[in-house]
């Protein structure tokens, strides 16, 4: 009786596997075969030391083919059934297309009697012909109407994830030359090297940090996202051991992040206490990215637990410059959190969390490249601040040394413009010609016809100095209706002529008064200055007595200086 109840225990056992067995079997049954998406189980050896016989024995679990189960994954065995349902023997390929980033890949394929082994160390993958571009390939023939089973032995370095493809001679050529491989990760990585070049030359042309840490940022998020998607070992066949500290920029790439936050936003100097936060998660960045230096693994381990920290760090700090008004932080803060999301579905896909899809598996690609893109929005938005605020500047100057009615210089830079044409003109032993222009009977016209009339009066004049003068020359209002010319390059003689064409412009000028034509005339003194003698000071001096002269016969006329004075002495 014991033993019957014996044998029929193990017929459900054996019901339940082959049932089991049926379900996740690989069917090919056509000439395509290009298995994209089947089922297949998988087995952790937490311990790392079982052999092939002692690992076939274990308990696998049902998966889909693409699989991400995290840090405490490192070696796993893949388990494959497949059944010839053809009366043809199939010769096919088995695909590991993530192989780049593993340690070690050992394919098994059960025969009648043993099993044959396909083994590919990483390390030396550059010249096993197990190895294209980052595609492991394994070679297998089923003969006609027969199932066999593959076993597939991943050991990564941190993080197991990976998918398998079972294609046929044609598909997996297509696969391992297909257009369009890896064509999204050289675009990310392109538009990161050109983000770093352009500003390399801002950081030339303004000398501002920001630009070196925020290209310095770039150049470790494109150099993660090239390694860690598959560009590099696609274009320069690098894998193993000799990628390990090159994952390092993705701890350099938080601390160029953090140095760039400090940087624009000078918590340094404005916001103390988020200054010191930033210090903090920093410091232990430093500390990680050291002990990396000397023990990788160990130090990557870290990384995702420091990598969560940096980002709660970096956030509340957004938030808290956004609540105290700074006008950077709410683009940041966007930036950020964009990161901060497609960072965080990557994570919790690295630990096996969720499944693997593109989003999942290119999470942190694709928020490094959103957030990039932002920062240099920010950069940009930030030149457009600080030149907004010179243009503010230069205004606020332009109006301290202008005539607010006229918009011409007033007296304070006429005399510190003038006193430098002066020492030009005696360097350079050129000649320098000064003119005063009084309005004739200016108090008539204000009387008579009201200050807003005689204010259009000055304006009108004012104009047209502007439109008579020459390149260098220094026009200002002195005051009133009194204007002062400096004429740098001219002669007693062309000065007269100017003096006398600028007083017959005045003359033929006439002002439209509701329906009246108004007009009026200047009175010019002048004087050719001696600039090895005299000084802007008596230069006026001698230009006034000149005015005074013309006012003294007629006005409307043009007097220069017949006699020199005597230099004021200081």
């Amino acid at each position: 009786m014991a033993g019957l109840l014996k044998t029929f225990v193990m017929m459900l056992v054996f019901a339940a596997q082959f049932a089991h067995a049926s379900r996740s079997a690989v069917l090919i049954d056509s000439h395509d075969v290009n298995l994209t998406h089947f089922q297949m189980s998988y087995f952790i050896d937490h311990s790392e030391t079982l052999s092939f016989d002692e690992a076939r024995a274990q308990t696998f679990t049902l998966s889909p083919n693409q699989v991400s189960l995290g840090t405490d994954a490192k070696t796993t065995w893949s388990q494959i059934e497949i059944k010839n349902l053809t009366d043809q023997p199939r010769r096919l390929f088995l695909h590991q297309p993530q192989a780049y980033h593993n340690r070690q890949v050992v394919f098994y394929e059960q025969q009648t009697e043993g099993y044959k082994q396909q083994q590919l160390e990483m390390d030396t993958a550059a010249s096993s012909p197990l190895m294209y571009r980052g595609s492991a390939i394994f070679e297998f023939w089923l003969d006609a109407r027969e199932s066999k089973r593959l076993y597939v032995k991943s050991v990564s370095f941190s993080h197991q994830w990976f998918s398998l493809l079972i294609l046929d001679e044609d598909h997996s050529r297509r696969a391992l030359l297909g257009i369009g491989a890896h064509n999204d990760i050289a675009l990310m990585v392109g538009i990161l090297l050109a983000l770093v070049i352009y500003n390399f030359l801002l950081y030339f042309s303004s000398n501002k940090k920001e630009n070196i840490f925020y290209s310095l940022y770039l150049i470790s998020g494109a150099v993660w996202v090239a390694l860690s998607y598959g560009l590099l070992a696609n274009l320069f066949n690098i894998y193993g051991a000799d990628t390990l500290k090159m994952h390092l920029s993705l701890v350099s790439m938080p601390v160029f992040l953090i140095l760039f936050m400090m940087d624009v936003f000078q918590t340094g100097k404005h916001h103390l206490r988020e200054h010191r936060f930033l210090q903090c998660i920093l410091l232990l960045l430093v500390l990680n990215f050291v002990y990396g230096l000397f023990d990788i693994v160990p130090a990557l381990r870290h990384t995702s637990s420091l990598a969560a920290l940096m980002m709660l760090v970096t956030l509340s700090v957004s938030i808290s410059l956004l609540r105290k008004g700074d006008p950077l932080a709410k683009y940041f803060l966007f930036g950020h959190s964009l990161f901060v999301i497609f960072s965080g579905v990557a994570v919790l896909f690295y630990k096996g969390i969720i499944g693997f899809n593109y989003i999942s598996s290119h999470g942190v690609g694709i928020g490094i490249m959103l957030e990039s893109l932002m920062l240099a929005f920010i950069i940009s938005y930030r030149i457009k601040i600080l030149e907004d605020i010179k243009a503010s500047q230069d205004e606020l100057k332009l109006l301290a040394v202008t005539d607010p009615l006229t918009h011409l210089y007033n007296r304070r830079y006429f005399y510190t413009e003038a006193n430098y044409l002066l020492e030009q003109a005696r360097k350079t032993e050129m000649p320098l010609a000064l003119l005063i222009i009084d309005i004739d009977r200016f108090k008539a016209i204000n009387d008579g016809y009201g200050h807003q009339v005689g204010d259009q009066v000055i304006v009108a004049l004012s104009d047209l100095l502007r439109l008579n003068s020459r390149k260098g020359e220094l026009i200002a209002r002195f005051g009133g209706e009194e204007f002062v010319m400096l004429l740098p390059n001219t002669s007693d003689e062309k000065a007269q002529q100017r003096a006398e064409q600028i007083r017959s412009a005045v003359q033929s000028l006439s002002l439209d008064q509701q329906g009246d034509s108004l007009s009026f005339t200047i009175s010019i003194g002048g004087v050719a200055i001696d600039s090895e003698r005299e000084t802007i000071d008596t230069a006026l001096n001698l230009a006034d007595i000149a005015l005074y002269e013309a006012k003294n016969t007629g006005r409307n006329c043009v007097r220069f200086s017949e006699c020199q004075m005597t230099p004021l002495t200081s």
